[in-house]
Order: C-alpha cells, then structure tokens, then sequence
C-alpha cells in the first residue's frame, strides 16, 4: 500500500522519525519487539500471507454490567492509522477484543486493512472475524459497520477529521464506545460540536478514547509528575520542532485522474483543510498537545508566520514553514517550528525550560519518549538529574490498555473534551499564521467559519468543499490580505 494514499473512511498514513527515512509507524520498543506501527502496519502486514478464519459473534454484555467474554470492534477508517489502531486494539492483555466490521469510502482500503490484520493474527484466527459480509464501503458504510455491533463494543474512528463528529454521533445513538483518532477538529463550528457530543457520551455513559498517545507514556506521566512537583522550578519556556521532508499526502500535484472531486480530496486529505486541517493540524498536534501538558495549561493566544516557498506545481492549501509563538495565561511561551522541505535540517522533539533545570519531553520521535531533566538548560549529560529507565512500553498499545479498563472496570473515561481543546489551540496557531493576525483561544472557537459545513451530506457525484480554479489549483492562505478566514473560495 502506498500509505501517502490514505481515505475517508481512510487516515493519516505516517509521521516521520526525525531522519524521515522510514514512517513513525515502524514504530518498536525494545521490550515490545512485535509491536509494528499504527502507521507502518498496514504495509508490513500485507507482505505477509495468510487468510482469515472465521469465528462466531459471542453475545455481547453492555459495559458496566458483566464483563463480556470478547468486546467486538469495528473500523471505520481503514487506512494506515485505523488499521494501525486496530492492529493495537487487538495486542490488548487485559481483554479479548475481536474485530469484525471494517469500513472506508475506498474499497481497496477495506481489502488491504482485512488482509493486514489477518496476516498479523495469522495464529489466533478468531481476533479478526470480518467475512465479506462486513466489508462495507461508500458514505453510509459507518452506519453499516456499527450496526453489526452492541451496546458496549468499540468502534473506531480512524478517517479524516471533517467526518468525525458525524461519526461520532451515530456511535453516541447506537451506545458504543470509541476510540478516535486525532485531530478531531479543525475549526470553532465542530469542535463547539464534538463538546456537545462529548456531553452525551458522559450521561449514556460512554468511554472515549483520543490517539493522543504519548499522554499514556508512562515515562511521560512521571515526567509531568516532576514538573508539578517543582523539579525544574517555574516552567519560563517551551520549544518544540517538527521538522521534515514532504510526508504523507501533504504535497499534491494537479489531478491527472478521472476519480470524482470530493474522492479525490479525501484520497488526499492532508492536503486540504476541510479534510484534516492541513499538516498543521494533523502532524503538530502532538508538540503542541505534550508541551502544554507539562505546563499544565493550554494556550490563550498565538501569533506566527510561514509561507509557501517552494510549493511550485504543488496544489495543496500547505505552508512550507510555520512558526508559532504560544502564549499562556501566566505570559510564559512555547516556540513551535514546522517546516516540511526536502533537503533541510530534521528535528521532532520538545523540550522545557524552567527556572531550576530543564527537561525533554520528546526526542526522535513519538516513542521512545527518552524523558529527561537536567540541573541546568545546557542538556548535556553532565548535566542529567533523572532519566526515565529503557526499555519504554509502546504508548499506542498503553492507550488501549487504558481504555479498555475503564471498559471491563466502569471507570469514568473521556478524552474528548481535551483532545478537542488540543485541537482547537493547535488551530489557532494555524490560523495565526494563515491570516498573519494575533489570535485567542476565543476568537479560534467563536469564529463562524467552518470549512465543511455539508460534510453528513457528501455524495460521490456532488460537489467538494473546495472546488479548483480553472488552472487546476486551490485556494491557499494569503496571510494580511484574508485576516478573518484563512482562505477564499474561487467563484469558479
């Protein structure tokens, strides 16, 4: 599979590791050596072989009363990430999950992730029960995938973010719970939206998961610990980078194909914001997300700069570079760099500066997190007061594990509200630089302008949120010419 391909019902395909040479989807721990990727796995599943078997539903218990004896799961998403997701949800040690509907606009996606999964679980067959009856594609396959599930199973939300509080809603009104990926939001519209969601997941008493994975690190969670505890002092400052070549389906050239618009948007989401937010949103959430969790707050206003440089036949609505200054309610500052260029420098960590020592939160990539802090803010060894011991666990597999507790255990569990409030800030410095203005928490959630307002009613045939101009190109950010809304609509 080419994972820069991803769908609607399909998902981000890959992060980098910061020498962009291979997806952060390969990603291993060294105690979790057969743990493959979210983002990698699809790929390396399907070279494989092997066939699935089949396996009877087993009765199905609503959560809170007795435990079943398998928690079915659908996909709804299956590109690289959902399948990724799946692939995490079924290594689980503290349940038998078992999926058994797979979902996605693409039906070659469908195909690929089926064969994936049963290849990775070639020796317990009965994980993965999803005949061709339950390989649904189109619009409407959402609905099909979780109507072959019970009150109290998982479904998950693996495709663009445009569709994810439509998806959402359906999973609220059929009584499941959810894993979702991130982000879930990419404008003020839904995300006021996805709260209110989120507000009827608590009353059915849902558990709801957001791949915000590192916030299950473990070494992270004793990281932050440290930092509340005082032991690098007043956090003064923040940096963090995301820094690497073209990735994913960020860089579009103009179509050469016959396959219907809003398809081929979707095909190629990460170039368009309507779909996932951009690379902004979709790739730097994470730096953005982790920072503000040892801070132990989030953003009130941002202002940044970036442009387009080298984007050439490049049609997608993308800057090049993006740089960000967060601002918090205490005046302190987090430093964002973005730049995705062929050629440059590569950097993917985050790190904190107080007014004691200093600490890294991320190095190469999302896992191993390597954690450390340091007695000053040279971050040399010398200089190294405590350091999380290796091997670290898989953070992707943690969060299932997590999630799947609150399940079996009725604990009260809900991630929406903060992944879309890590959603929202990571839009604001996204419009910030877009429009050239200074904007606050506020504006970014009371702004009107959302970019798919349509998006339940999509059809094949009909018309995309974002049609071409006449040459063929889209419309892009033109920051202090559009200061209210980060692009103009062509009157094509």
């Amino acid at each position: 599979m080419n994972r820069d391909v991803n769908a609607v019902d399909g998902s981000e395909c890959q992060d980098v590791k910061s020498d962009c040479s291979a997806p952060d989807g390969l990603r291993r721990s060294a105690n979790d050596g057969d743990a493959l990727g979210r983002r990698g796995f699809l790929k390396s599943a399907t070279l494989a072989g092997g066939v699935a078997a089949g396996a009877t539903l087993n009765a199905r218990a609503v959560h809170g009363q007795e435990t079943p004896d398998v928690i079915q799961v659908a996909l709804v998403g299956a590109g690289g990430r959902g399948t990724g997701a799946a692939n995490d949800a079924l290594h689980v040690d503290n349940a038998k999950l078992k999926v058994v509907a797979v979902a996605d606009v693409f039906p070659e996606n469908v195909a690929r992730s089926v064969k994936a999964l049963s290849n990775e679980h070639i020796d317990a067959p009965e994980k993965v029960d999803v005949p061709e009856e339950r390989q649904f594609v189109g619009f409407d396959a959402y609905k099909h995938a979780m109507d072959t599930l019970e009150p109290g199973d998982i479904v998950i939300l693996a495709t663009p973010l445009a569709f994810r509080w439509v998806h959402f809603q359906y999973a609220i009104d059929k009584g499941l719970n959810v894993f979702m990926e991130k982000p879930l939001t990419a404008d003020g519209p839904s995300s006021k939206r996805m709260l209110e969601l989120s507000a009827k997941a608590d009353e059915k008493n849902l558990k709801c998961g957001v791949g915000l994975m590192v916030r299950h690190c473990r070494g992270r969670q004793e990281l932050f610990k440290r930092i509340q505890d005082g032991q690098i002092g007043d956090i003064i400052m923040m940096r963090a980078y995301r820094m690497h070549g073209p990735i994913a389906s960020a860089f579009t050239k103009r179509r050469s194909d016959d396959m219907p618009e809003t398809l081929w948007q979707i095909k190629n989401f990460h170039s368009f914001l309507w779909a996932s937010g951009g690379c902004f949103s979709d790739f730097y959430i994470h730096q953005i997300d982790e920072t503000s969790w040892m801070k132990n707050a989030w953003p009130v206003k941002a202002q940044a700069l970036g442009g387009r440089h080298y984007r050439g036949d490049w049609i997608d609505q993308n800057f090049d570079t993006y740089a960000v200054e967060y601002t918090y309610p205490d005046g302190s500052k987090l430093f964002f760099d973005g730049r995705c260029m062929k050629g440059c420098r590569n950097d993917m960590s985050s790190t904190v500066h107080g007014s004691k020592g200093s600490a890294i939160v991320s190095t190469s990539g999302h896992t191993p997190g390597k954690v450390r802090i340091f007695e000053g803010q040279n971050q040399s060894r010398r200089e190294v007061a405590w350091a999380y011991p290796q091997p670290e666990k898989n953070p992707y597999r943690l969060e299932w594990t997590d999630l799947v507790d609150a399940i079996i255990h009725n604990k009260p569990y809900n991630e929406v509200p903060r992944g879309v409030q890590a959603s929202l800030v990571t839009s604001m410095g996204r419009m910030a630089a877009h429009t050239g203005q200074e904007i606050s928490f506020e504006q970014m959630l009371n702004c009107p302008h959302e970019f798919a307002p349509g998006v339940a009613e999509l059809t094949v045939d009909g018309p995309a949120p974002v049609i071409a101009n006449a040459d063929g190109s889209y419309p892009v950010p033109q920051p202090g010419i559009l200061k209210e809304a980060e692009y103009e609509l062509f009157d094509v």
